[in-house]
């Protein structure tokens, strides 16, 4: 029966075995392997994964400011000019050279917290970071998938399509030989010509969305476009093309609970806060305690050596504090911290737009879902329908009993309804799919 013929086409993958025993050559491709390179080509994945050296970087500062810093100053100078000289009891003119020498460290005892509230938002910033390359990873894989499978569908429809034009020629010798014997006027014959010239095109047109779909895949890969690839068709197993009931509070529930944007917004939040905490607190005094040990040099002492100038004679040591209290800044910490509150309710405001996006985006993910659902029940009967009427009109315009247009009208449904099938199952997984990409479920082994 032709329908097994087209049902083998179409779900052969569904007794497929190990993917990967199957990709045995470098251009054979598994969903697997396609999902892999993808991953390791990205560049903007590539590029988002480096910039999270600058957030480490960040990170690594904001708690460097809690230590006391370490200067160490080293100055030599040499003056010339006439001064008196004692010795001879004339002016002269003198050389004296000098090297002095400091250690100096100073710590922030308090600052308005703002030290505190800057780590936090390093950390907040470096979290949202990693959230926003797992939301990429997730768009990377899910991209992957859909041209890997809009590549798959192709080659499912091409098939049809060949298929198709098979079974025309096959009925232009029917008819050649029928219209030699009388049985038939010439006209069908010119007629299933057509049809015949028609179905070599729907093949070209389907070998053209074939083409088009693999450079597609491969410019998401990141491969060479000028290599000829062999997808392997990915196994659907039967029990996959079985409706799941979902409850549309849960599903919501579920993705406002994993995707990394929905955090990754909400980590903004907490950044934007710590940032309008750090704009008020220049508000407050800051007070710090520093020390410094200095030492000096002069050759003009000459009955005393280096070392002893240096580490004894002129010695200084300091330990002091600072406190400076802000009163008029030319409103520059006004404007900050206006501009921190503002950016903070938009913060807020990008939160409430994200949450509202997801809702839609799940509305209208899971009523895709169902509506693929029903498609994928009557598109299995109109199949079916269509196989039995196409084999009853092929029977009965053999032995001569039905025309040539009612076998053409017959053939014509059976095509369309085996096209539409083979579109209604990878439309039902690719919703399947679509709703896990919006609940954030996706991974590498999708």
């Amino acid at each position: 029966m032709r329908f097994t013929k087209i049902t083998l086409t179409l779900l052969l993958c569904i007794f497929a075995t190990n993917q990967n025993a199957i990709a045995q050559t470098n251009n054979q491709i598994t969903l697997e392997q396609a999902i892999g390179i993808a991953l390791e080509n990205n560049i903007q994945l590539q590029q988002a994964e480096n910039l999270m050296g600058i957030q480490d970087a960040n990170v690594r500062s904001a708690q460097a400011d809690f230590l006391p810093n370490l200067n160490v100053g080293v100055n030599g100078n040499r003056s010339t000019g006439r001064q008196f000289n004692p010795e001879v009891a004339a002016i002269r003119e003198t050389t004296q050279r000098g090297l002095s020498g400091q250690i100096s460290s100073n710590v922030v005892i308090f600052d308005g917290l703002r030290n505190i509230y800057s780590l936090r938002a390093a950390q907040n910033n470096r979290l949202t970071a990693e959230e926003n390359i797992q939301r990429q990873r997730e768009n990377v894989i899910f991209n992957t998938a859909t041209s890997f499978l809009t590549v798959i569908l192709d080659e499912e429809l091409l098939n049809v399509a060949r298929e198709n034009l098979e079974t025309s020629l096959k009925q232009l010798e029917l008819v050649k030989a029928q219209v030699e014997v009388g049985m038939r006027p010439m006209v069908e014959l010119y007629n299933q010509e057509a049809t015949v010239a028609d179905n070599e095109f729907q093949v070209v047109q389907s070998e053209s969305r074939l083409s088009v779909a693999k450079l597609q895949l491969t410019r998401v890969l990141g491969i060479d476009p000028l290599q000829d690839y062999e997808y392997v068709t990915p196994g659907i197993d039967d029990a996959n093309l079985t409706m799941t009931n979902y409850s549309l509070p849960d599903l919501l529930e579920q993705a406002f609970a994993n995707r990394s944007d929905v955090r990754s917004s909400e980590l903004q939040i907490n950044s934007a806060a710590s940032n309008l905490r750090i704009a008020r607190g220049a508000y407050l005094p800051t007070i710090s305690l520093s020390a410094s040990l200095s030492g000096n040099y002069s050759d003009q002492i000459q009955q005393i050596n280096f070392y002893d100038q240096f580490t004894d004679l002129n010695r200084r040591t300091s330990v002091g504090f600072n406190v400076q209290i802000p009163i008029f800044n030319r409103y520059n910490v006004i404007r900050q911290v206006q501009i921190s509150r503002i950016e903070y309710k938009n913060a807020v405001l990008d939160f409430e737009s994200k949450k509202l996006e997801v809702y839609q985006e799940i509305r209208q993910a899971y009523n895709d879902y169902l509506i693929s659902a029903k498609q994928l029940e009557t598109t299995e009967r109109a199949l079916i329908a269509a196989e039995k009427a196409f084999e009853t009109e092929q029977e009965r315009f053999r032995i001569g009993s039905s025309t040539l247009i009612q076998l053409s009208q017959a053939n014509s449904l059976f095509v369309t309804a085996s096209s539409r099938r083979i579109q209604a199952v990878y439309q039902f997984v690719f919703q399947e799919k679509l709703l896990e990409y919006y609940l954030g479920r996706v991974s590498a082994e999708i």
